[in-house]
């Protein structure tokens, strides 16, 4: 075993991909941690596309998340949503002028290149070892999972194809499902 060895290609691709990611977003105006709220947001669900929320998957202190919130709602690129049952709570929204900086960004032409070089299988070898090692790290350190709906514990799949969350009691669409939950439950 060589954690050290994993943990250095993990930490230069990182300051590949973060570095290209700077260059990229650099013509929007951006910096990375905007981007990567940006990007949260948009592969979230109803239930975790809160201000909170994105502090807690960003692991950022809520003053940062904050004022990353406010820049982007200035661009013009995320949009605020009172809840419609719970007045206190505030849904972010991404807009079409987020989600077009979005697809210009992620995932960075650096990244694509570098995968397009490799075939499926190594593709999906690489994809399965990171998810595996990402679920590790989550569950050894007591972490929220933050993830898809259709991984979940809580995730029902009825017999008419519909779905249910069993935790809110709540109908989910096929498009929810394929998204990201803050209350995400690893399915036994």
């Amino acid at each position: 075993m060589h954690p050290h060895k994993i943990y250095d290609y993990i930490e230069r691709l990182s300051n590949l991909l973060r570095n290209d990611s700077r260059r990229g977003i650099a013509e929007f105006g951006l910096q990375p941690i905007q981007l990567e709220a940006l990007h949260y947001l948009s592969i979230c669900n109803r239930y975790s596309d809160t201000p909170m929320a994105a502090t807690e998957y960003l692991g950022q202190t809520k003053g940062t998340v904050s004022q990353t919130l406010k820049v982007l709602e200035k661009k013009g690129l995320l949009s605020k949503h009172v809840d419609s049952h719970d007045k206190r709570v505030t849904h972010l929204k991404v807009t079409a002028a987020g989600q077009s900086v979005l697809q210009a960004s992620i995932p960075s032409p650096l990244f694509v290149q570098g995968c397009t070089g490799l075939n499926a299988v190594a593709q999906r070898e690489i994809e399965d070892a990171l998810e595996k090692l990402l679920s590790t790290l989550q569950h050894s350190n007591n972490m929220k999972t933050f993830g898809v709906c259709s991984s979940c514990g809580y995730n029902q799949q009825n017999q008419d194809g519909s779905y249910l969350c069993q935790l809110t009691q709540e109908p989910l669409t096929s498009v929810e499902v394929q998204l990201i939950c803050r209350e995400h439950l690893a399915a036994a």
